[in-house]
């Protein structure tokens, strides 16, 4: 498993963000288009359902201008509770809260079983998944694109 945005020959179980379509369509797995592990993307689906009511993680969501300046506030916000962990305990109780989060528990126990060593490690791969994140979207404020994101 990997902690962080992929490009598209590297995943499996994953989710899409495409900023190559309008308002109507997308190019689907586009070269330009950046992929997360769903698991790892829990950590995250708050702040896309939050900041777009028709969002669901199985199929497309369009994130236009209207949806994208929510997405990044919720996104900052995200960013500052994840800045705030500053225990193991808290660690395992902030993923373990979220959706699937023990998913993703079970999921870092089997890709590094000394996880709960490194756990400061993982924290800051979310951290910086976050703050990727963030600069997806600010692209897409700056460039004035539409950011879909697909569940598969």
């Amino acid at each position: 498993m990997k902690l962080g945005l992929m490009n598209k020959n590297e995943c499996i179980d994953f989710v899409e963000f495409n900023i190559t379509g309008t308002n109507q369509r997308y190019n689907k797995c586009d070269e330009e288009s950046l992929f997360l592990n769903a698991n790892i993307f829990n950590v995250f689906v708050g702040c896309f359902e939050r900041s777009n009511h028709l969002f669901d993680t199985v199929g497309s969501a369009l994130f236009d201008i209207r949806k994208i300046i929510p997405l990044k506030n919720e996104l900052d916000a995200n960013r500052e509770n994840l800045a705030l962990i500053e225990t193991i305990d808290e660690f395992n109780n902030y993923i373990t809260g979220i959706f699937l989060g023990k998913d993703l528990i079970l999921d870092l126990a089997k890709a590094d079983p000394l996880w709960k060593q490194r756990w400061k490690f993982y924290l800051r791969r979310l951290v910086l998944i976050n703050r990727e994140l963030i600069a997806l979207v600010d692209r897409c404020v700056e460039e004035e694109r539409i950011l879909w994101f697909i569940g598969y």
